[in-house]
């Protein structure tokens, strides 16, 4: 029961970490793509003056940064509840 308790306890945390690492892995990911390809905006898939390879490279880095911001704030976040709770929020 009370690993029932400590989820359902967890999953609005886990929402508002969740959308704080996309806010930050966007941030991220617009400073390392200004250094990268010298330019301010990433491209779009739909932006027509935009080769394949720039537009897969923008692609690929910005889904990288996501997923290592989302699993280092969720893996803190878990970690944060055990401290508080004693239980691991599986």
């Amino acid at each position: 029961m009370a690993k029932v308790v400590s989820k359902v306890a967890y999953k609005p945390v886990g929402m508002l970490l969740g959308i704080g690492a996309g806010i930050v892995a966007g941030a991220i990911f617009k400073q390392l793509w200004k250094v990268a390809a010298g330019d301010d905006d990433a491209p779009d898939a739909t932006d027509e003056e935009r080769g394949w390879g720039e537009i897969l490279a923008a692609a690929a880095l910005q889904g990288a940064i996501f997923a290592v911001v989302k699993a280092a704030v969720d893996r803190g976040g878990a970690t944060g509840v055990r401290r508080l709770t004693g239980r691991w929020p599986a």
